[in-house]
C-alpha cells in the first residue's frame, strides 16, 4: 500500500476511456446543436457514469447530491447545467462554484471556459486566496456570469460588498467532503446563506460522511441522490484471517502493519487494557499509534480523533465502545486483535474500510476462536481466507523502517468564537511561517481551539514562527500535540 496524497488531483477529465463499455451520448440530453458541436470538438464523445446519472437530473433543475470520485468527469456534470441556466443579457453573477483549493478552482474555471465556447461572451472569474483582493474586486465590478473560488476568499468579497449574489441561480459545492476536512464548514454556510433561497444547489463529494448529510440537509431542497457503484461499491473489503498463539497477538499486529504498510489503520481490541498494551508494543516497534478507549476525557478523545483523521498518526487502537459512530474517510485497513464478540460487531468493524477504495480486513484468530470464526463466515456467507503469519516477511522491499506519520498537528488556542477561520490559519502558515501549500493538511476549527496538520519535517519551525507572529493582528498560543 502507498500513502494517499494530501490533496486530491483536480478533476478535468472530459471523456471516458475509449476501452470503457459504451455509454449514452450527449445527444440524448436535449442540448443545443452549438453545445453538442463544442463537446465533440473537446473530445466529449460519450458520457461517463456520473455524467449519465447526474446530467438529466441537473438539467431538469433539481437539487442534487452526487457521490463521485476525482477523475470521474464530474466537472461537466455540473458545468453544462449551470451554463444552460445563464441569462447572458444580464452581466451579473448567476453561478457560483465552491472548491477546496486554489489549484482545483483554477482547473474547474479553465474547464468551464472550454465548455462555454458554444456561447459568446460568457465571463468566468476565479476568486481564491494567494492573490490580492483589489484586482479581484475590480474584475467583479466589471461583471461576471460564473464565479469559481475557495470559501474563505468568496466570503471576504461578500463581506466587503464586492460580490453580489442576488441574481444567482446555481450554487455548486465541489469536493464538499474535502472542504469540510479543511475546516471550511462555517465559510460554506455563510456563503450559502448569502445566496437566494430559490436556486439550484448541486453537491459533489467523493465520500458521504455524516457531515455531508448535515450540510445537504441544511442547504438543499428535496435533492436527488446519486451514489454510483463506481469507486464506492460495497464489498470492496478483502478479508484475511491469521491463526496466532494467545501470547503472540501484539507482536502479530506489528508484523501485519509492517508488511501491509497501510496509510492508516484502525485496530480493534476487546478491552481497554489491551489497547494500552498494544500501543506500548507498537511504539516500541517504531510504529506511531494512538489509543481510543472509555477512560479518555473528552478533550483527549477529540485530540486523538483529530490527529488520526489528519494523518498525524497512522494507527488508531480502539475498543468498540470508544469507536462507536466513528466515520473515517479513506481508511485502508481494519485489524481485529481478537475475534469480535458478536457477528454483527465483526461486520460493523470491517465496514469502516472499503469505502470509496479497496480496503483490508485482517483478523487474528486464537486456537479457541476458530470455531467462532467459522460460524461467523457461515452466518454472513463469506469464504474464510486463511494465511500463515510466517508469510508476512518484513523485507527491504516492504522496509523495516518504522511507520511514522508524514504529518504532525499544531494546536492553536483560538477558534470560531475568536472569529478565526481556516483561511486565516492557511494564510499565516504560507506567509510568515514559511510553509508551502503542499506542506499543510487538514484544518479543524472548534469554538475555542483549532488544529492544523503540517508536514512533520517543518512542524517545529511552523509552530515557532506561528507563535511568534500574528494572526488577524493577534498573537495566538501554538503548540505541537505530542503523545
Amino acid at each position: 500500500m502507498t500513502s494517499a496524497p494530501h490533496a486530491p488531483a483536480p478533476d478535468t477529465s472530459p471523456a471516458p476511456d475509449s476501452a470503457a463499455p459504451p455509454s449514452p451520448g450527449f445527444d440524448t440530453l436535449g442540448l443545443s446543436p452549438a453545445v453538442l458541436d463544442n463537446l465533440q470538438r473537446l473530445g466529449y464523445l460519450a458520457m461517463t457514469p456520473i455524467q449519465a446519472a447526474a446530467l438529466p437530473v441537473a438539467l431538469a433543475g433539481r437539487d442534487l447530491i452526487a457521490q463521485a470520485r476525482t477523475g470521474s468527469g464530474k466537472t461537466a456534470a455540473y458545468a453544462l447545467p449551470l451554463l444552460g441556466r445563464l441569462n447572458l443579457a444580464h452581466n451579473r453573477v448567476q453561478a457560483l462554484v465552491l472548491c477546496p483549493t486554489r489549484e482545483l478552482a483554477d482547473q474547474v474555471a479553465k474547464e468551464i471556459r472550454r465548455l462555454a465556447r458554444a456561447e459568446d461572451n460568457i465571463k468566468v472569474l476565479t476568486l481564491c486566496g494567494g492573490a490580492t483582493l483589489k484586482p479581484q474586486a475590480a474584475s467583479l465590478a466589471h461583471g461576471a456570469h460564473v464565479v469559481v473560488g475557495t470559501p474563505g476568499r468568496l466570503l471576504d468579497h461578500l463581506q466587503r460588498g464586492n460580490l453580489a449574489l442576488e441574481a444567482l441561480s446555481t450554487l455548486v459545492l465541489d469536493e464538499a467532503d474535502r472542504m469540510l476536512d479543511m475546516g471550511f464548514r462555517d465559510d460554506i454556510a455563510a456563503v450559502a446563506d448569502a445566496c437566494p433561497a430559490h436556486r439550484q444547489t448541486l453537491l459533489f463529494s467523493a465520500t458521504y460522511p455524516a457531515s455531508i448529510a448535515e450540510l445537504a440537509g441544511r442547504f438543499l431542497r428535496e435533492p436527488e441522490q446519486i451514489r454510483l457503484a463506481e469507486g464506492h461499491a460495497e464489498g470492496r473489503i478483502r478479508q484475511r484471517f491469521y491463526e496466532v498463539a494467545e501470547d503472540g497477538r501484539l507482536a502479530a499486529v506489528s508484523r501485519l502493519l509492517l508488511h501491509y504498510r497501510p496509510a492508516n489503520a484502525l485496530v480493534f481490541c476487546n478491552t481497554r487494557q489491551q489497547c494500552r498494551d498494544l500501543v506500548a508494543r507498537l511504539e516500541a516497534d517504531g510504529i506511531a499509534a494512538l489509543a481510543l478507549h472509555g477512560e479518555l476525557e473528552q478533550r483527549e478523545r477529540d485530540q486523538v480523533l483529530v490527529r488520526f483523521a489528519n494523518g498525524s498518526s497512522r494507527v488508531l487502537v480502539a475498543t468498540d465502545v470508544a469507536a462507536r459512530g466513528l466515520d473515517i474517510a479513506g481508511l485502508e485497513a481494519v485489524i481485529n486483535v481478537d475475534v469480535a464478540p458478536e457477528p454483527a460487531v465483526h461486520v460493523h468493524r470491517i465496514g469502516r474500510t472499503g469505502r470509496g477504495a479497496d480496503g483490508w480486513a485482517l483478523s487474528l484468530v486464537g486456537p479457541r476462536e476458530r470455531r467462532r470464526v467459522e460460524a461467523l463466515a457461515a452466518t454472513h456467507g463469506f469464504t474464510l481466507e486463511w494465511h500463515p503469519l510466517a508469510e508476512l516477511e518484513i523485507t527491504e522491499a516492504t522496509g523495516p523502517a518504522p511507520l511514522q506519520p508524514a504529518m504532525r498537528t499544531l494546536q492553536l488556542l483560538a477558534g470560531r468564537k475568536d472569529k478565526l477561520r481556516a483561511g486565516d490559519i492557511l494564510g499565516a502558515l504560507t506567509g510568515e511561517a514559511g510553509c508551502s501549500r503542499g506542506q499543510i493538511g487538514r484544518i479543524d476549527l472548534a469554538d475555542a481551539v483549532s488544529y492544523v496538520a503540517v508536514a512533520a519535517d517543518v512542524a517545529e519551525q511552523a509552530a515557532r514562527r506561528l507563535g511568534e507572529g500574528r494572526i488577524k493582528g493577534k498573537r495566538i498560543r501554538v503548540r505541537l500535540l505530542e503523545d
